[in-house]
């Protein structure tokens, strides 16, 4: 699995999960339950995971949209 997007903001991941799945890319969001350590203030990053194989779709679609950057 590929790295395409990490954030914290848990409005931006649903917008890229959207995106994602309505191109029929599967993802995987990792990190997702460190907020129950953390205490939901969003201090660690989410992580959105694709396959190899979908890496370069993803990453036009979130181009497209200008969601492929990291906060």
């Amino acid at each position: 699995m590929e790295c395409l997007v990490k954030t914290c903001c848990p409005i931006r991941l649903t917008r890229l999960q959207s995106l994602l799945g309505d191109a029929d890319i599967p993802h995987v969001v990792f990190d997702q339950h460190i907020s129950a350590l953390e205490g939901g203030i969003g201090a660690f990053p989410r992580r959105v995971m694709v396959t190899q194989g979908y890496l370069f779709s993803a990453r036009a679609i979130l181009e497209d949209e200008g969601q492929l950057y990291d906060d």
